[in-house]
């Protein structure tokens, strides 16, 4: 046993118990809203999500985590270098679509003269005081690089996705507009940010000749015990300048979101999640694997595939490269090789 596996593991079982022991404390199951104009994903406090078999329940991720706080984590290599991009080209670019992977879900999509980020997170740490994980791969460009950044969206509330100092910075130096689902707004409102726009599931609204639609996602939020499910989590898509783009947030795979694909589709580019799925032993409900990815990819109608999520926090369990080589071999095996762009944390794109 190493000398720093046992601090790990003290944290780990002792979130774990936490967590059993607040089980008693959460709210009771939640009843649907009973107005027949109600979406059905609306609860009469909170939100749920479409798939009926759904179940990601308090008392399976708190067994979990203690499952893993009591076995050693395996091997996961070495994490991937980031390609150097100072942003001169990113600043200097007027016109051209461009994705760029910062890292985890943040990308910087460059639209029809607009900057946009997604899920930004520039922070070293990311989760709740005490526990959390560390970053493992600094981010594809600094923080001091973008351009002026016009846009931000946000799919949900979980600490990897929604950063509140980097969110700060961005509202403090750049005064973008923050598009969020619904009870996100709020949320940021509390905390001085209101330069928001709040969505529900295809809801839309324009900026700067965009528009930003939220659209399903099968997830949960919650910063916290007490608040599980009480915001909405999201995908997003973005139109504009004869282009679409699909950020897939984090989702877990739901044969539902091919309506997105039937609404709003084909797109363009599609940044799919393809890692955190290895947390737990069977199917995970809230995050798709690389295979499933792809079948995500090819519902949505997708042109070129750009993976995200994966390889950049100290957290979930699979190889570092697992994810990409998975989803490359399942692409190869379905003939779609040449529509998935596999990027390194600052690489960019045109599209």
């Amino acid at each position: 046993m190493s000398y720093r596996w046992l601090p790990r593991l003290t944290r780990r079982a002792r979130l774990a118990a936490l967590l059993v022991l607040s089980l008693a404390a959460m709210p009771a199951a939640l009843a649907l809203a009973e107005s027949g104009d109600t979406p059905a994903w609306h609860l009469g406090h909170g939100f749920r999500n479409l798939d009926n078999g759904y179940s990601y329940t308090m008392s399976g991720r708190a067994w979990s985590f203690l499952r893993r706080a009591v076995t050693r984590e395996p091997a996961r290599g070495t994490p991937p270098r980031p390609l150097a991009n100072n942003g001169a080209e990113l600043r200097s670019n007027g016109t051209h679509p461009t994705v760029t992977w910062v890292g985890h879900a943040t990308l910087l999509v460059q639209l029809a003269g607009v900057n946009i980020l997604t899920d930004p997170i520039w922070a070293d740490h990311v989760g709740p005081p005490i526990f959390g994980v560390n970053r493992l791969v600094p981010p594809g460009i600094r923080f001091e690089d973008l351009p002026r950044i016009q846009a931000v969206v946000i799919s949900h509330d979980h600490y990897d996705h929604l950063d509140l100092p980097t969110v700060h910075r961005l509202a403090r130096e750049h005064n973008p507009t923050f598009f969020v689902p619904l009870g996100v707004g709020a949320w940021l409102a509390e905390r001085g940010i209101t330069n928001v726009v709040e969505l529900d599931w295809w809801q839309s609204r324009t900026l700067n000749g965009l528009t930003f639609t939220a659209t399903p996602a099968q997830h949960s939020s919650g910063r916290g015990l007490l608040d599980q499910n009480e915001r909405l989590w999201a995908s997003w898509v973005i139109v504009g300048g004869g282009k679409r783009f699909f950020f897939g947030g984090d989702t877990g795979y739901c044969k539902s979101m091919a309506e997105i694909g039937r609404r709003l589709g084909p797109f363009d580019v599609a940044a799919l999640p393809i890692g955190g799925y290895s947390a737990f032993t069977a199917k995970h409900p809230n995050h798709v694997n690389p295979e499933e990815a792809l079948q995500l990819f090819d519902d949505l109608r997708g042109k070129v595939l750009v993976p995200m999520h994966w390889g950049t926090f100290a957290m979930n369990r699979e190889p570092f490269r697992e994810p990409p080589t998975r989803l490359l071999a399942e692409a190869l095996k379905r003939g779609e090789e040449e529509h998935v762009a596999i990027l390194s944390q600052g690489q960019s794109i045109g599209w």
